[in-house]
């Protein structure tokens, strides 16, 4: 029964998300809110919002290492999951954008999340701001720098959707809201139940099977992608990800209910490994060919994320 928790929770923030990223586009337009702020703030913070319900519900339950867990294997599932398999499919470009702007704010946040739980294995309310104001400031620079290129319309964000109704609008904020909701307390729930099941910690079954199946969207449409020789993935894109799920999630949570560390191992291997997985990201762009993530690059992150996975249950 907890493997069906897991799976019908993940069925539902899969639909609540996609529900909830359409209306807020859709209500964003009635208020004549630009393309380009819609792509780069209201579809960022609204696909990020399953991993918050997800980290909100666990902190509130006093599961906080489901609520860190969820985030930091995300991240790692982000790069070795999503970029490995995308990138063996077919090699990518990588534009400077990201050494220069986005991979420094992904670090920089994964070392202050590091420091703040090596501090006393705590993210307070004042941290948790911390964070928020982190996110805010990011995507002030973000709209700056894209307003360079203000004629380019992010792939997220359907012009479609300019002319849905109301009514439309307000069913599926009900639908995605109440979809995201029962979905994180049965993902939560049965992720507990099934760690007590088979002998692991919370955090072991969220760090790499409840962050496998939230980043399942995200590389089923990257494959398609690939597979159909279009742009298979933006690595800015894929970094943004990871930015808001440090800033953004943690932070909301944080401000909410405090996140006490529960298990050493969270800081002492679960960081350590998105830490190295983050690092590991600028030499692969340069080295041996510059700016283009081969086969070999995304085979060599693939295995290397297995391994974390396979270690993570011994």
């Amino acid at each position: 029964m907890s493997v069906l928790f897991i799976l019908i929770g993940l069925t539902l923030l899969v639909v609540g998300g996609e529900f909830l990223v359409r209306s807020s586009v859709a209500l964003s337009f009635k208020f004549n809110i630009s393309k380009m702020v819609i792509g780069l703030t209201v579809v960022s913070f609204a696909t990020s919002m399953p991993e918050l319900l997800v980290s909100l519900q666990a902190a509130l339950e006093g599961f906080s290492d489901i609520s860190l867990g969820n985030v930091i294997g995300s991240n790692i599932a982000n790069i070795g999951l999503v970029l490995g398999i995308t990138a063996i499919i077919g090699d990518l470009a990588i534009d400077k954008d990201f050494y220069k702007f986005n991979w420094p704010v992904m670090i920089s946040l994964s070392l202050l999340l590091y420091g703040f739980l090596a501090n006393d294995g705590t993210i307070s309310r004042f941290e948790g701001l911390v964070f928020l104001l982190g996110i805010i400031a990011y995507l002030i620079l973000l709209i700056r720098r894209a307003r360079k290129n203000a004629d380019v319309i992010p792939d997220e964000v359907d012009e479609a959707l300019q002319t849905t109704s109301s009514f439309k609008i307000i069913a599926w904020l009900i639908i995605g809201i109440s979809a995201l909701y029962f979905g994180s307390e049965l993902l939560v729930n049965g992720a507990v139940d099934l760690a007590e099941a088979i002998g692991v910690s919370e955090r072991v079954i969220s760090v790499t099977m409840i962050a496998i199946g939230t980043s399942v969207p995200e590389l089923a449409a990257s494959v398609i992608a690939a597979l159909k020789k279009e742009k298979a993935l933006s690595l800015g894109n894929l970094i943004g990800s990871n930015i808001f799920n440090i800033a953004s999630v943690l932070g909301l949570t944080a401000i909410i209910k405090p996140i006490v560390m529960q298990s050493k191992q969270v800081l002492s291997v679960d960081i350590l490994w998105m830490l190295g997985f983050a690092l590991i990201l600028l030499p692969l762009i340069f080295l041996p060919k510059k700016f283009v993530f081969t086969r070999y690059k995304g085979f060599v992150i693939f295995i290397a994320y297995t391994i974390f996975v396979a270690l993570s249950f011994v």
